[in-house]
C-alpha cells in the first residue's frame, strides 16, 4: 500500500550547495581583500607623494630664498595651482590633492609655500602620481585573475568534498529509508571520520537495533497470545454445541466465532511478519479465482471482468489461489463493514478493483497505511481493523501492489495489481 501522491520539489544535490557556499565565500573574500589592498595601495600612494612634495618645497624654498633660482621643479604661481593653494593665510608649507588628468599628467599632489610674507608670491611643486596608480591598476588586475584562478582551484576541491560528504549522508539516507520501508536488518555500519555525521550513522543504526527487538517482542507476543487463546476458544466452541437450541445459544455461538476468526487473523499476521508463509503458486484464472473468493463472503457485490467483455479467452496469471482469494475477500468484507453499498468489484488484465459508495478510507489511514487493532473514522464502522492489515500483507507475500484511494467522486477504493 503506498499513501496518495504528492508532487514533490526538485532535489538539489548536497555536494553543489556546498560548491555554491564554498564558492560565495572565496568571492567575498577575494573581493574584500582585494578592496582593502586597493584602499590600503591608494593610500600609501598619497601619502608618499605627500610625503616627497612636501620634502620638495622645503628644498625648493631653500634654495630660492639662498639663490634666487627654482630647483625641483619649483614654479611661481603656476597657472595650474589648485584654488586651495593660491591664496595661503599664512607662510607655512601647505599641500593638495589635485585630481585632474591631462594626457599622462595627473593626478597630482601640490605643496605651496609663500616666498615671504603676507602677499607675496607662491612657490610650488607638483609630484605626478599617474605611475603609481597604473601601478595600482596592474596590482587589481593582478589580484583579480589571481582571485579567479584561485576560486577555479577550489570549487572543484570543494565539489570533491562535498561528494565525500555526501556519499556518507546518502549512505545514512538509505539506511533510513530501508528501515521505513519495513528492512529492520537495515544498517549503515561503521562509517570513517569523527563528526556529525558518524553520530548521525551510529544513531540510526542504534535506533534500528531497539526498534528490531521491540517489533520482535510484540510479534512475539501476538503470537503466543494467539497461539495460546486457539485452545480454549476451541473448546468455548465445542460447549457451545452442548447448549439446548434458541437464542442464547445462537449469540454465544456468534461471539465464539467471532473470537476465534480474531484469534486465526493474529496468527496468521504473526506468520506474515515472522517470513514463514511461502506462496504456492499455479497458473489460475484471474476473474473466476475473484469471482469465487467474492461468492465465499455471502455478501451482496457485484463482479465484472472486463477482459470478459472484449477478449474471448480467460486471462490467467501465475500467483497463489488461497492468498489472492484471501485478500479479495478481505477487501470485499471491509467494503461492506465499513463503507456503503453498492460494492463494485472489477477485474481487468492483472488488476482487481474493489470499491465501495461509504465516505471513504480516512485521510491518516492514506498517510500511513492501515494499523492494527485500528478501524479509521467513527463513521466507518467498527471491527478490529486486521482485515486490511492481513490483505496488505498477503499482497506483500505475493509480490502485489496494494493501494488505497478515496474517488473523486465518493466511496473508498482499493487496487490491486498483480506482478507480470
Amino acid at each position: 500500500m503506498r499513501p496518495l501522491n504528492r508532487p514533490r520539489p526538485a532535489r538539489v544535490p548536497l555536494r553543489w550547495k556546498i560548491a555554491a557556499l564554498a564558492a560565495a565565500t572565496a568571492c567575498l573574500v577575494a573581493a574584500a581583500v582585494g578592496v582593502l589592498v586597493h584602499l590600503w595601495t591608494a593610500q600609501d600612494i598619497r601619502s608618499r607623494a605627500e610625503a616627497q612634495v612636501f620634502n620638495s618645497v622645503y628644498s625648493a624654498m631653500d634654495a630660492y630664498r639662498r639663490t634666487g633660482t627654482l630647483t625641483d621643479g619649483a614654479e611661481l604661481d603656476p597657472a595650474e595651482l589648485p584654488a586651495a593653494l593660491r591664496h595661503p593665510a599664512d607662510g607655512d608649507r601647505h599641500t593638495a590633492y589635485d585630481g585632474r588628468v591631462n594626457g599622462n599628467l595627473g593626478p597630482s599632489v601640490w605643496a605651496a609655500q609663500r616666498v615671504d610674507g603676507p602677499g607675496s608670491r607662491v612657490l610650488a611643486v607638483r609630484v605626478n602620481m599617474s605611475s603609481e596608480l597604473y601601478g595600482l591598476r596592474r596590482l587589481d588586475v593582478v589580484m583579480a585573475v589571481a582571485s579567479l584562478a584561485a576560486l577555479a582551484a577550489a570549487t572543484p576541491l570543494a565539489v570533491y568534498g562535498a561528494g565525500l560528504l555526501g556519499r556518507r549522508l546518502r549512505r545514512v539516507s538509505e539506511t533510513a529509508g530501508r528501515i521505513s520501508a519495513g528492512d529492520l536488518d537495515a544498517r549503515t555500519g561503521p562509517t570513517k571520520g569523527r563528526d556529525e555525521v558518524a553520530d548521525i550513522a551510529a544513531t540510526v543504526d542504534l535506533m534500528a537495533d531497539s526498534l528490531s527487538r521491540r517489533l520482535h517482542t510484540e510479534r512475539q507476543f501476538t503470537a503466543d497470545v494467539a497461539h495460546e487463546l486457539r485452545t480454549p476458544v476451541g473448546g468455548l466452541l465445542a460447549a457451545a454445541d452442548l447448549l439446548p437450541p434458541g437464542e442464547t445459544e445462537d449469540l454465544l455461538r456468534a461471539g465464539v466465532r467471532d473470537l476465534r476468526g480474531l484469534v486465526e487473523d493474529l496468527l496468521e499476521i504473526s506468520r506474515l511478519d515472522a517470513g514463514a508463509e511461502q506462496p504456492v503458486r499455479a497458473h489460475v484464472p484471474l476473474d473466476a479465482v475473484v469471482a469465487e473468493a467474492v461468492a465465499r463472503t455471502g455478501l451482496d457485490t457485484e463482479v465484472t471482468a472486463a477482459d470478459a467483455q472484449c477478449a474471448p479467452t480467460t486471462q490467467t496469471v501465475e500467483t497463489d489461489p488461497r492468498r489472492l482469494e484471501r485478500i479479495v475477500s478481505n477487501l470485499v468484507i471491509n467494503a461492506h463493514r465499513h463503507g456503503d453499498t453498492p460494492v463494485q468489484v472489477t477485474v481487468e488484465g492483472r488488476t482487481v478493483v474493489v470499491r465501495d459508495n461509504g465516505p471513504g478510507f480516512p485521510p491518516d489511514l492514506l498517510r500511513g497505511g492501515p494499523r492494527r487493532f485500528h478501524t479509521g473514522a467513527t463513521e466507518r464502522g467498527s471491527g478490529h481493523g486486521l482485515g486490511l492489515t492481513i490483505a496488505l500483507g498477503q499482497a506483500r507475500l505475493l509480490g502485489a501492489e496494494l493501494r488505497l484511494d478515496n474517488a473523486p467522486d465518493g466511496g473508498a477504493v482499493a487496487t490491486l495489481r498483480l506482478p507480470d
